[in-house]
């Protein structure tokens, strides 16, 4: 059951100077993915909590969005940009080895999870799933959102491919049974938090559907 969240006070915002409307609908966006956080129920972020929680007025959101489910598009892009690029950024970060770039990976994508849970269920459909039509969402658009960080997988466990380092022989399924166990374990976690969890469940994943040799 979702617990009640203390009402906040609308906070005085600063009037846009010309030009920076770009800067409003990056506010209304960050707003929403508050609520989110806070109540973990897509049925609290609306257009008058949302508009509230930025300190603006409702109407005030219509140049930018034209409904509840854009605006929860629009958080969805976002926090799936948001997990592309520390992914990118862990690969640069963890060097030449490709089993430190795999395992980096793995576990920045392990952690965005446990650290955001309300924005990572919208993300794969747990909490809003949108509707194909809506907003001009086709199901190309649904197919891209997270492309670029399953790319960036692949392309990590196709490194320790190259390296000898794993027994793939098959990097694009194995790379995708990997992110199904990835996702499933980040997904338990965060709706059986009291569940026992041995400390090494995800080296025993990752080692395991990634392939990978004995360091």
């Amino acid at each position: 059951m979702t617990q009640a969240v203390p009402a906040r006070q609308p906070r005085t915002r600063t009037r846009n100077r010309r030009g920076e409307g770009g800067r409003l609908r990056e506010e209304i966006i960050v707003a929403a993915a508050a609520l989110l956080d806070e109540t973990g129920d897509q049925h609290a972020v609306t257009l008058r909590s949302v508009a509230r929680r930025a300190g603006i007025a409702t109407p005030s959101i219509y140049p930018h969005f034209p409904d509840q489910p854009a605006i929860m598009l629009a958080v969805v892009r976002r926090e799936f940009a948001g997990l592309e690029r520390r992914l990118a950024s862990v690969v640069q970060e963890a060097g030449d080895n490709p089993r430190r770039r795999l395992l980096a990976v793995c576990g920045t994508y392990l952690d965005f999870a446990e650290q955001h849970p309300q924005r990572y269920r919208t993300m794969f459909g747990g909490l809003w799933t949108p509707t194909l039509g809506d907003n001009s969402l086709s199901e190309t658009d649904l197919t891209l959102l997270g492309a670029q960080s399953m790319l960036i997988l692949v392309e990590a466990l196709g490194a320790c491919a190259a390296a000898g380092m794993t027994t793939s022989d098959d990097v694009p399924a194995d790379a995708t049974a990997l992110w199904v166990g990835l996702h499933g374990l980040a997904h338990q976690r965060i709706v059986s938090p009291s569940y026992p969890w041995p400390k090494d469940i995800s080296e025993r994943v990752i080692l395991s559907l990634a392939r990978l040799e004995a360091a």
